[in-house]
């Protein structure tokens, strides 16, 4: 997926609300590892939807609206789908989504792309793909950037594109990427670094699935590693 595609077609706002086709998701997520700039905007895109999240809850009126018995011939004005409207609710509601938009504006995506033009110095943690049974390895991360993991993958002439699948401490999965071997194996050592971003990321066991995929599209499961992700304060 090209860049410019990107921007007009809004393929972020498209990607965050669950928009796209699996072909269409796997190509903008191919683009945004290797884009600063659309990956900018999902963090920003992040942030906004998990801000709403938390403060929307907080309108809802504390007790239901009472019940209206039926009648054969019911009020015009009680069936008007503008009622809900009504200012006690609007008002406060439309207030508090201003107030989350203008913190975003002032606030967080600007620091977000101050931190996108900035050198970070980030914690790495180094392991050999498909070392099986071994203990949890410790990742440090840091609570904004994240953490960075570099992956020694096993030489493979017969695998053609490798995907890393991320999976919560509750086993549900968070995100998938994919990386041709041809990239992986452009260092010469077949080591590839891996960014786990810091948005939405806590303390505790995730688990890191790694595939090798051979031109036929036949998936082999390389490693499955745990992961122990830490804070750096």
């Amino acid at each position: 997926m090209e860049h410019n595609e990107a921007i007009k077609q809004m393929v972020a706002e498209r990607y965050l609300l669950g928009e796209l086709s699996p072909e269409q998701r796997d190509a903008f997520e191919e683009h945004a590892f290797d884009c600063s700039e659309c990956s900018l905007e999902l963090r920003a895109g992040a942030a906004f939807i998990d801000a709403a999240k938390v403060e929307l809850p907080k309108l809802t009126p504390a007790s239901p609206a009472p019940s209206v018995p039926y009648s054969p011939r019911p009020d015009r004005k009680r069936i008007n789908w503008q009622s809900w409207l009504r200012p006690a609710f609007a008002i406060p509601a439309f207030a508090a989504l201003l107030a989350v938009v203008g913190y975003q504006n002032l606030s967080t995506i600007p620091s977000l792309r101050m931190a996108a033009t900035q050198p970070s110095l980030l914690p790495s943690t180094a392991f050999h793909a498909g070392t099986r049974g071994a203990a949890h390895t410790q990742v440090q991360a840091d609570r904004t950037q994240g953490a960075v993991l570099s992956i020694e993958l096993p030489q493979d002439s017969g695998v053609a594109t490798y995907s890393f699948t991320l999976y919560d401490p509750q086993g549900k999965q968070l995100w998938t990427r994919t990386l041709t071997a041809a990239k992986a194996g452009a260092s010469g050592d077949g080591i590839v670094s891996l960014v786990i971003p810091g948005i939405g990321l806590t303390q505790g066991s995730y688990t890191l699935a790694i595939a090798g995929i051979d031109p036929q599209g036949t998936r082999t499961e390389i490693d499955r590693h745990a992961l122990d992700i830490q804070f750096v304060d």
